[in-house]
């Protein structure tokens, strides 16, 4: 393993294991990001004013930003592996705070992911969506590191990775468009609004 990693990973790994609540609070970030992820993009989607169809626009493009980021993963995984730091470091020389299968340390899924789709929402969706999104991801890289799963550069990797394939969807993003308009007219969103629909059948 190259000096920059073991530095970088034990530069961060090495307050693991000396405050319950942080660790407490890492090991949550680090196991339940897809969860927390899905919370807010349903907080976001059923809080947007219902005639704002681009802003949930801008929340199908970064859910597929995520989702594109990891079969990215997936496909590097199949040509690349690196064992993760519990398996090439020594025992007692760092601190794994969450346990975690065998498989390839590069590059980290939740760091891709994560950023996936705070990119995917830069500069489209809501305010507080974006920093939320962001914030949220920073912290998960952080803590893939400091629960003792991941190697830095798994994580820089996957933070390139993310950003990368929120800007592939971006440019590809009209062809997202109906699966928006389908969850528009199911809950009457935007011009599926009950109100428009009304009108229209008005100046018919």
């Amino acid at each position: 393993m190259n000096s920059f990693d073991r530095f970088g990973y034990h530069f961060i790994n090495q307050w693991a294991g000396h405050h319950p609540v942080l660790d407490k609070l890492m090991a949550f970030f680090a196991q339940y990001a897809l969860e927390l992820y899905a919370v807010l993009f349903l907080i976001a989607w059923f809080t947007l004013a219902k005639s704002d169809s681009d802003r949930r626009h801008a929340l199908v493009v970064a859910g597929f930003s995520g989702v594109l980021a990891l079969i990215f993963n997936v496909i590097i995984g199949h040509f690349f592996f690196r064992p993760r730091p519990f398996v090439t470091l020594s025992k007692g020389t760092f601190t794994q705070l969450i346990p975690h299968s065998l498989d390839s340390s590069f590059p980290s899924d939740h760091t891709s992911g994560s950023f996936g789709f705070a990119a995917g929402s830069w500069g489209k969706a809501s305010i507080w969506v974006r920093w939320c999104f962001t914030l949220l991801a920073i912290i998960v890289a952080f803590a893939r590191i400091y629960c003792g799963v991941h190697w830095p550069t798994d994580v820089i990797a996957g933070v390139i990775i993310g950003i990368a394939s929120s800007r592939i969807v971006w440019l590809i993003n009209p062809v997202l468009r109906p699966l928006t308009n389908l969850g528009l007219r199911l809950f009457r969103y935007g011009r599926y609004s009950e109100g428009h629909i009304e009108l229209v059948g008005k100046m018919r």
